[in-house]
């Protein structure tokens, strides 16, 4: 291994870095985890293990079997870090033939239509140049004890798993059934999420070039807004149960009028006031819309279709809702909508996802040589760590309303309150 110098057991990076004047102050109603439905708090624990290597490990690594699985949705940068674990683990002196992609997601260690790969330098060589995941992905098709059987089989002690929330669990519940059935692997993760909803982390790899790509989505509905009469503007963006994506997109584009999010409550009459007030006042409007945006308004009879196979709630479509009851409700409406979905997590990283998905590659390598399992690695108050799986998935992360994030976006965009 190349690094010399190394991390101590003893660095630490403390969780609660800023303290408040008093609870009015923007930011300051949780130290923890804020649920934002019913205003509970759930305290986090105050510091994590810096991520990093160590010196002493305690795996031979000619001795070390090591499998890669990608789970859920695409993002950018699966490839890259996919990448950079691989690197990682030869530069520790893994042997090639001995690390092993799974194919289409936990699925693939028991589908007899989906053997693992070797992933040796030159399998994973240029990967990071492209889109989506050289291992394929899958959402569901967790069966814990199978997966754990095939471990074991394998002789797999180093199981790496790059997922979302669902993803972070199931490798969680895999490392529970390791120790249950005595099985030797350490489990790392990668947290992915397009929308960057994971708990504690500043931000999951990919979300800067989803926001970059929902931006020109953005920059093409004010060009359409602008030159029709009248003319709307209306940009649907990924964001389920939390509205990164839009906010950013939003404040970073600067040519959004009204940008509506799932953590933030809207009134359809509100709304179709303020669009014709700018109608009137410039002519033309811009409105981006999360996916999760509005779901009460839309299920009022408080059921949903149903569940995907990661365990998400089907939404209902709030794009094609909007755009249906403004050209219904606003007279000579010139109607542009534009729903980029999949375009924004299928596009290969930019500069900053890349480096960061090299850092996380190699942390998580680290980590596993350092003897840590049932931890995932990511950017916590600017400083890469360790933590505990079960601590980011306990919720979603979400924008809080009374936050400085949402306030600065409606300063910059002069956008009221619509309830």
């Amino acid at each position: 291994m190349h690094c010399k110098r190394t991390v101590g057991d003893g660095d630490l990076v403390s969780l609660d870095v800023s303290r408040y004047e008093s609870e009015e102050s923007s930011g300051a109603s949780c130290i923890g985890i804020l649920n934002t439905e019913d205003g509970t708090c759930t305290p986090l624990p105050p510091w994590c293990r810096r991520s990093g290597p160590r010196k002493t490990i305690y795996l031979d690594p000619p001795n070390v079997t090591a499998a890669v699985v990608t789970c859920g949705g695409l993002c950018p940068g699966l490839n890259d870090v996919i990448q950079n674990i691989v690197f990682t683990l030869i530069d520790y002196g893994v042997p090639e033939d001995q690390i092993y992609g799974i194919r289409y997601g936990l699925r693939g260690f028991y589908s007899r239509d989906a053997k693992p790969m070797e992933l040796n330098a030159q399998a994973v060589e240029g990967i990071h140049l492209q889109g989506g995941t050289l291992l394929g992905t899958s959402r569901g098709g967790a069966d814990i004890q199978e997966i754990v059987k095939r471990l074991s089989l394998w002789g797999v002690n180093m199981l790496f798993v790059v997922g979302g929330n669902g993803g972070n669990a199931a490798a969680n519940a895999i490392q529970e059934e390791c120790d249950k059935q005595g099985v030797l692997t350490l489990v790392a993760a990668c947290p992915k999420s397009i929308d960057s909803d994971i708990l504690v982390i500043d931000r999951c790899f990919g979300f800067e070039t989803a926001v970059e790509e929902a931006q020109r989505a953005l920059l093409a509905a004010k060009v359409e807004a602008s030159s029709a009469f009248r003319g709307v503007g209306l940009v649907k963006l990924m964001g389920r149960s939390s509205g990164f994506i839009a906010m950013q997109a939003s404040m970073a584009s600067g040519v959004v009028d009204i940008c509506l999010i799932p953590e933030v409550h809207f009134t359809e009459d509100k709304l179709m006031a303020y669009i014709d007030k700018q109608l009137q006042k410039k002519g033309h409007a811009v409105i981006c819309v999360a996916e999760g945006a509005g779901q009460d308004m839309l299920m009022k009879s408080g059921t949903h279709q149903g569940f995907d196979a990661s365990g998400n709630p089907i939404l209902q479509d709030v794009g094609t809702y909007l755009r249906h009851i403004i050209r219904k409700k606003l007279e000579g409406v010139d109607m542009k909508y534009i729903d980029p979905s999949y375009q924004i997590r299928a596009v290969p990283t930019n500069c900053n996802d890349r480096i960061y998905c090299k850092v996380l590659g190699q942390g998580a390598v680290h980590g596993a040589f350092a003897g840590f399992t049932g931890f995932t690695v990511g950017l916590v108050n600017t400083h890469y760590v360790y933590l505990p799986i079960p601590v980011i998935i306990q919720d979603t992360r979400k924008v809080d309303p009374r936050g400085r994030s949402w306030n600065r976006l409606k300063t910059a965009i002069n956008q009221p309150e619509f309830v």
